[in-house]
């Protein structure tokens, strides 16, 4: 379980992240979304422990992301928009160092590693140069380096950037069979990966939040692309609309 709560993030007189609140449930994934600059970034690096709050609180699987950060970080899995690949390193002693960093016990690294290399799809790679592999394949070392420690929560951003169709696929089937138990936020820009993989979404723009819903709460026939832009468009003004009377305008504009 993720629980965001008033969180900001000010760069001197430039405020980043506005008081953003959200939460994911265990076994959810949640589709984190907003336009470029909207401050999806800077609130996932501060969800992961890699960068501090200015204020707010951050709980991850219970435990606050600041206040106990180290057992917080080991329950999470983070793929950062680029891979952290070693390019010189072989797939299977790369995701071997990590599980040692990660504090994989000795005597269960063997089979860790034999699991994200059946999950991830990587069985045959086992032995390649990370740095010679495909984009595709790189996002998989990628994943299987998020998930070597098998976290309750997993943090990924933007996963099929810069893939071909059929690795986008590939990867989005990945990710839906990760869930589980497990709970996942998923940064993205393309909108149709939200709407096929994702439990929930959480818009956010110019720092703020402008929209937290559950996808099967979308009224039917309306785009996750309608969505977006009318919350994008509404929360920029004082009045920003709810959730419901998003949705609910949304809505009005099909029956109209």
């Amino acid at each position: 379980m993720i629980e965001v709560k008033h969180l900001t993030k000010a760069y001197g007189s430039f405020v980043a992240v506005k008081d953003i609140s959200f939460r994911a449930e265990r076994g959810q994934i949640l589709g984190f979304l907003g336009p470029n600059g909207a401050g999806k970034t800077t609130t996932m690096r501060i969800i992961t422990g890699f960068m501090p709050a200015t204020s707010g609180t951050v709980e991850i699987d219970g435990l606050d992301i600041f206040t106990n950060s180290l057992e917080a970080r080991r329950r999470i899995g983070y793929l950062p928009e680029n891979p952290p690949l070693y390019s010189d390193m072989r797939v299977e002693a790369y995701l071997r160092f990590v599980a040692k960093l990660r504090g994989v016990k000795r005597a269960e690294i063997d089979d860790a590693l034999d699991h994200v290399l059946k999950v991830t799809g990587l069985a045959d790679m086992a032995h390649r140069i990370c740095g010679q592999l495909s984009k595709g394949y790189r996002q998989r070392v990628g994943l299987a380096q998020a998930l070597v420690h098998n976290p309750p929560v997993m943090v990924l951003d933007e996963p099929t950037i810069g893939l071909d169709p059929r690795q986008i696929h590939e990867i989005r089937e990945l990710i839906r069979g990760l869930a589980g138990d497990r709970t996942i936020v998923l940064s993205t820009h393309i909108l149709p990966e939200v709407s096929q993989i994702c439990d929930k979404v959480v818009i956010i723009n110019d720092g703020r939040v402008a929209l937290e819903e559950q996808i099967k709460d979308i009224p039917a026939g309306t785009s996750l692309e309608e969505v977006f832009l009318n919350a994008i468009a509404r929360e920029g003004h004082p009045e920003a609309a709810s959730a419901e009377e998003t949705l609910e305008e949304v809505g009005a504009g099909h029956s109209a």
